[in-house]
């Protein structure tokens, strides 16, 4: 038995979402993840949650062009930083700043730590996608290889799978959509962990 669900997600092109590597400033090309995954978290609670506020222009105007002078306002809430945006607390008052500059009420957030339990980090990644809302999400420091695109970086959660025993996520960073069992992401085997930021709307 499959249990799945997927966001809808925006294009841009041939794009799945926004892409980091658009970005010709230095430091946002290289560091600039954070601001990238608020920004399109903002397009998503903008063009399917009603949240219209969230975005400095209507979705059908969305372009490359646009998305990077949309990630240029959005550098001065999560700018990147020699130690990049390492913490949950970090992004949420950022972003949350963003959000009061920007006139938006009803959208609240709180973390949910790396160091939480695995079980409990599946319900609550289940309940966000089946409520339509991504998650941005911070990995640190990762043993596996096959993430190395993934170590010290922002980016967003679009859809899960339970397949059995296994619980997948879709992951939406770089213009591109991958799945991966939630337990690679989760087990990073180093102490200091990234989490989950948890949006809701009212």
């Amino acid at each position: 038995m499959t249990d799945r669900n997927e966001l809808e997600y925006f294009h841009i092109g041939g794009s799945f979402g926004g892409n980091q590597d658009w970005f010709l400033e230095p430091t946002m090309h290289f560091g600039g993840c954070g601001a990238a995954a608020a920004c399109d978290a903002s397009i998503c609670l903008a063009m399917y949650q009603g949240k219209s506020g969230m975005i400095p222009f209507v979705p059908e105007e969305l372009t490359r062009r646009v998305y990077v002078s949309f990630a240029m306002k959005m550098k001065p809430y999560l700018s990147p930083r020699w130690s990049g945006i390492n913490t949950l607390e970090i992004f949420m008052e950022g972003f949350s700043r963003y959000m009061d500059d920007a006139g938006v009420d009803g959208v609240a957030m709180k973390g949910f730590s790396g160091s939480g339990e695995e079980a409990a980090a599946e319900k609550i990644i289940a309940r966000q996608i089946d409520a339509g809302i991504p998650i941005p999400y911070l990995v640190l420091y990762h043993r596996d290889p096959a993430l190395k695109d993934f170590r010290w970086h922002w980016f967003l959660l679009t859809g899960y799978e339970k397949k059995k025993d296994v619980f997948s996520v879709k992951t939406a960073t770089y213009g591109e959509a991958r799945w991966f069992p939630l337990h690679q992401l989760w087990d990073t085997g180093y102490e200091e962990k990234g989490g989950m930021i948890l949006l809701s709307v009212e």
